[in-house]
């Protein structure tokens, strides 16, 4: 198939035939998953609610393994895939190096998604997302996963081509979009994480089916959350990468210092990857030393990094907003933000949520003394809940209001809908994220079906308090799944039903960016002219005072066990 260039007429931006392709096939290949995982989450929450208890113990951990592997993995990793394509086709405006290994990543990781379901879904593969040996999964479970590794491996491959073929063809000058770098941190974590899955995944196939007597249980943790953790990483990379391209679309906002910005994605690469000992604080065989350097100094650098993005993507917005005129008192900028406009407002609860529930979180969790008495309890969901739902698939969610008429060239529906959906979606999880730290903070379990042991020889009775924080995550649980369907419903029924758009131009060659503000703001490099962003000063010390304060609430648990020894 020739390659060609369609210039959207609305956006400005430039799709290539094979990129525009794959990007639909994986954005829709991510939705697809994302329902099946927003069905196992319906059964999950309304198991562990007490009043409920809708599985038995042994479908319950099926579901629980389901869940956790198309939506942490599949849908995730699909997505983002389709992001690597947008940054690095769309946005430099050139051809896609090797479009057929695309077409075999994405393959590969299809084949291997309904593999591993399918193993799932037999039975005796209940182990969980993390799947720790001793305990056994079939064969095509594991096989699966190295599959969809695999395909993403070659995507990320396509990926740095591409940017090779930009660079050779000099569709853009100067340094890369900050768009194109964020994305290009995610590319480079993905490896890493990718090889790191693979080190420890190929070995445990092959004992699955005989070949390899045993596993060693202690390093197949430490290589595993070499995977586990950093794919976190991948994903907080990616959301970042779409705030700043949300920012720059809406608002026509340039980061206040894009090389203040650059290096906070360098500490990415070089720290957020490396923070994943607070899984493994109380394995033996690993020095203390390692564990306190890896909680301790490495978090810390790669926390900064999250803390720069979010002090200058909403100050890029203020910065933005005030050049517009939006200069009375201090938050006048944001009060006359479009908050109608689920593009922006999914975007920004995903900031907030992000920061001030999961960076928070996270912080606390990765203390080592904390951690000892909150890693195995229903926190650390509800901290990945902030995160990896809040965070990143609300981001995901709120670029695709942008992407729909642009890329699919098909009009949004139910603009009503799609105006509440974020709200609706982003306070819900918020909220369930809260009070599953609550209830983790009182000792719920983290993974067991039933909180109350029933059955079990001896018995614990929990205080008043678990039981309500376990109701209002059924409650609030439900409400989100409601919001994640809607999302769904919004944009299947629009893709299916919208009013087709008009596609735009087509050419035999990439053409220069258009005088179009999303185009040139999408693709832009530098930094805005200093404007001073007071507002976003109050909020950047609002945050920090709720970290204080949150902090050393923890340490107040920590010290009702202190008479212990």
């Amino acid at each position: 198939m020739a390659t060609t260039y369609r210039t959207c007429p609305i956006s400005g931006l430039q799709f290539e035939n094979h990129a525009e392709k794959l990007m639909r096939w994986n954005a829709v290949a991510g939705v697809l998953w994302l329902l099946v995982g927003g069905i196992t989450a319906l059964l999950v929450i309304l198991t562990r609610w007490p009043a409920i208890k809708l599985l038995p113990a042994d479908e319950f951990y099926t579901i629980l393994t389901a869940h956790g592997i198309d939506m942490l993995i599949l849908w995730i990793l699909f997505f983002e895939m389709a992001v690597l394509y947008f940054a690095s086709s769309t946005l430099l405006r050139c051809r896609l190096a090797t479009p057929k290994v695309a077409w075999l990543g994405f393959w590969l990781m299809v084949i291997g998604g309904i593999m591993t379901n399918v193993a799932i879904f037999q039975g005796g593969s209940s182990v969980m997302f993390t799947s720790y040996v001793p305990m056994q999964a079939a064969p095509h479970f594991y096989l699966g996963i190295i599959l969809v590794a695999v395909g993403a491996l070659l995507g990320t491959a396509v990926f740095f081509g591409t940017l090779v073929v930009a660079k050779k063809d000099k569709t853009y000058t100067g340094s890369l979009p900050l768009v194109v770098f964020g994305a290009l941190t995610a590319a480079i974590i993905a490896t890493f994480t990718i090889l790191s899955g693979a080190g420890i995944l190929v070995p445990t196939f092959f004992w699955s089916i005989g070949l390899i007597k045993e596993i060693d249980a202690q390093l197949y943790r430490m290589v595993w959350w070499g995977l586990g953790h950093s794919s976190q990483q991948i994903n907080v990379a990616a959301h970042v990468s779409i705030w700043y391209l949300t920012a720059a679309v809406i608002f026509g906002a340039k980061p206040l210092s894009e090389k203040v910005s650059r290096g906070a994605f360098l500490l990415y690469i070089l720290f957020l990857q490396l923070a994943s000992a607070h899984h493994l604080l109380s394995d033996p065989g690993m020095s203390a030393e390692w564990k306190v350097l890896n909680t301790s100094y490495f978090m810390y650098f790669a926390v900064m990094a999250s803390m720069i993005h979010g002090f200058t993507v909403p100050g890029a917005i203020e910065a933005a907003q005030r050049r517009k005129g939006f200069t009375n008192g201090m938050f006048e900028w944001l009060r006359k933000a479009p908050w109608g406009n689920p593009v922006f407002s999914g975007m920004f609860i995903s900031l907030v949520g992000f920061g001030f529930l999961g960076g928070i979180s996270g912080v606390v969790l990765g203390t080592e003394q904390i951690n000892m008495l909150m890693h195995n309890t229903f926190y650390v969901p509800g901290h990945f809940h902030t995160t990896v739902v809040v965070g990143t698939t609300l981001a995901f969610m709120s670029i695709t209001y942008l992407l729909v008429p642009v890329l699919f060239r098909r009009e949004m529906m139910f603009p009503k809908l799609c105006q509440i959906q974020p709200y609706l979606y982003g306070i819900s999880m918020s909220v369930l994220g809260l009070v599953m730290m609550g209830a983790g903070t009182l000792g719920v379990s983290r993974r067991h079906w039933d909180m109350a042991f029933s059955g079990a020889p001896f018995q614990y009775e929990w205080p008043g308090a678990a039981y309500l924080m376990m109701g209002l995550t059924g409650i609030f649980g439900v409400i989100a799944v409601i919001g994640g369907g809607l999302w769904i419903f919004v944009v299947v029924w629009s893709l299916l039903f919208g009013k087709k758009l008009d596609g735009g131009k087509v050419s035999d060659k990439p053409t220069p960016i258009p005088a179009n503000p999303i185009a040139q703001a999408a693709s832009h490099s530098g930094s805005d002219e200093h404007v001073g962003v007071p507002g976003t000063v109050v909020l950047a010390g609002l945050l920090f005072v709720c970290f204080v304060l949150y902090y050393f609430v923890n340490w107040k648990y920590l010290s009702e066990v202190w008479l212990l020894s």
